[in-house]
């Protein structure tokens, strides 16, 4: 477990180094939340901002779990990862420190998300409530630093990441439950809908404010989780011995 904080710790200082990339990843979420949450005029409810709030949250996690695994081609290209590989701790405490720094990022990111939707004038939940939506997000968090770190130990350079970044995380996210409830949907797009892991995560953020909450969709997004971290800590090893 030290050796994961060492490597968290290390990724989290040359994060907050380069202040560009802390502001340049709150503004598209940001964007989303003011001139979508408070401009698109809508019929299916009385208050767009508390049903997109949720979307915009996980969208977050989604922007930073998918731009995650940039750091670990960072490692590769500089030559870092052979020399972390060298080391005597396990190798999969790197990848590990890179799951806990890319989900921890995307909390923070999420926090601040959260406190401007609160300013907009968005329904404050109560401490209860923000744990388990906090609990959504870093399990939906895990899930994604783990994919993208799986598909970065593949992918040689940033340009090329960069390119299955976009083909991935926008498709998720315009085909999930964040911009529109499902029935309103076009049939085709609900079927997406419906099975993709993003309308997961948002829908049971929505269920912690109009209870009950959905249990049963948070064990199933708790055993997503798990199994991609187990392929990606599989494919890790793999690929680096």
């Amino acid at each position: 477990m030290n050796a994961v904080l060492v490597y968290f710790v290390r990724d989290m200082r040359r994060w907050l180094r380069g202040r560009l990339n802390v502001y340049s990843t709150l503004i598209m979420p940001a964007a989303w939340l003011v001139f979508v949450g408070l401009a698109l005029p809508t019929r299916f409810t009385d208050h767009y901002l508390d049903f997109i709030a949720p979307g915009i949250l996980v969208l977050t996690m989604l922007s930073a779990g998918m731009q995650g695994g940039s750091s670990l081609i960072f490692d590769k290209i500089l030559g870092f990862l052979n020399k972390f590989l060298a080391l005597p701790s396990p190798r999969e405490a790197i990848l590990f420190g890179k799951i806990l720094f890319i989900t921890v990022r995307g909390l923070l990111q999420a926090t601040v998300i959260m406190l401007l939707a609160v300013l907009l004038g968005a329904t404050v939940f109560s401490p209860v409530m923000v744990l388990l939506a906090y609990l959504v997000l870093a399990l939906f968090g895990i899930l994604l630093s783990a994919f993208s770190t799986a598909i970065a130990l593949y992918v040689q350079d940033h340009d090329a990441y960069a390119a299955v970044n976009s083909v991935i995380s926008m498709p998720l996210f315009f085909t999930s439950s964040a911009l529109m409830p499902y029935d309103v949907m076009p049939p085709w797009l609900r079927a997406i809908a419906q099975v993709n892991p993003v309308s997961l995560a948002i829908d049971l953020i929505r269920s912690v404010a109009a209870p009950p909450f959905a249990w049963t969709s948070l064990v199933v997004l708790l055993g997503i989780t798990a199994v991609m971290v187990a392929c990606s800590s599989l494919l890790f090893r793999r690929v680096t011995v």
